[in-house]
């Protein structure tokens, strides 16, 4: 039986280990987890599950994250979403909170981050000291596209100019360091 009083989060990353030693670590803090590994899932556990919080992964098969984002924000008003991605840019960190996130992590984010984004906690990081790499700007250009492109390679290849191969090379490499 839940408790009607515990604090509710849904965890929806389509990587079951990650998801459930993440949702472990949230029920020892207190908080009642229902976990998901698909947005489809997702939906349907939100609309039984009535969560005050979510934690969704930004890639997963079918919908995306960053879909997801935007209707739960509508499904259940006055949810707290934080995206969690491994693969983190500028565009998609902009995107997710135009969408209704609140905050906007990159992988590895342990428990205490990733509640401290949800309860509007976390510090915000001092600017840079320097300017980033020609390498990491072009990264952030190309996921900027990438996004605006609705994630089609080929679409985003033709806007940027450059041959699909040449992108998705692009892409598998991890983002450059700043």
């Amino acid at each position: 039986m839940s408790d009607p009083g515990a604090r509710r989060l849904l965890l929806v990353d389509d990587d079951e280990t990650f998801r459930e030693r993440l949702a472990r670590a949230f029920r020892d803090r207190g908080l009642e987890v229902a976990g998901a590994g698909s947005s489809t899932e997702a939906l349907a556990r939100a609309r039984d599950f009535d969560p005050e919080f979510a934690v969704v992964d930004l890639r997963m098969p079918g919908p995306s994250g960053m879909d997801l984002v935007k209707e739960l924000v509508q499904l259940v008003p006055g949810i707290r979403v934080v995206m969690l991605t491994g693969y983190g840019s500028i565009a998609t960190a902009l995107e997710s909170v135009r969408r209704g996130a609140v905050d906007y992590l990159t992988k590895p984010a342990d428990a205490d981050q990733i509640l401290a984004a949800l309860e509007g906690r976390r510090e915000t990081p001092p600017p840079p000291q320097s300017a980033p790499s020609l390498e990491r700007v072009e990264w952030e250009h190309i996921q900027r596209v990438l996004a605006d492109c609705g994630g089609n390679v080929s679409q985003a290849a033709r806007v940027l100019g450059i041959h699909r191969r040449t992108l998705q090379r692009k892409l598998n490499n991890y983002p450059p360091r700043r």
